[in-house]
């Protein structure tokens, strides 16, 4: 399973995001759940993260996030983030997405500082 070739690899640091899923009850609890808007962006949209060798991800700016309600013929309200249905995109896509906000965390979080002691870029 492609999941796990990443969860097993002989790497002392690894970050696996997947969206809710079956992994959380076939592999085991993620180690941390996160959500765009904790990261500047006005959507929900539940992220899963299991970790080695990296603490969890901290929040860097917490925004309310853009809500649409919906109600269903049965009577019940359905929540959906704002942007779920915005742009060109398929389900598979919108789905698929990692927001700036969460991988900016992720490089200044877990990266570290790549330049050099003067402050200069190495590249």
């Amino acid at each position: 399973m492609f999941f796990m070739q990443f969860v097993l690899a002989d790497c002392s640091r690894i970050a696996v995001e997947n969206p809710v899923g079956i992994m959380s009850s076939v592999y085991r609890k993620p180690d941390q759940v996160i959500q765009p808007y904790e990261y500047g962006h006005r959507a929900r949209k539940t992220t899963c993260l299991w970790l080695k060798g990296l603490p969890k991800l901290q929040p860097t700016e917490i925004v309310e996030p853009d809500l649409v309600s919906y109600q269903c013929s049965n009577g019940k309200t359905a929540t959906f983030s704002a942007d779920y249905g915005a742009g060109n995109y398929g389900h598979g896509k919108r789905r698929s997405k990692t927001y700036p906000g969460i991988a900016k965390a992720m490089a200044e979080q877990w990266g570290g500082d790549i330049r050099g002691k003067d402050g200069a870029d190495n590249a």
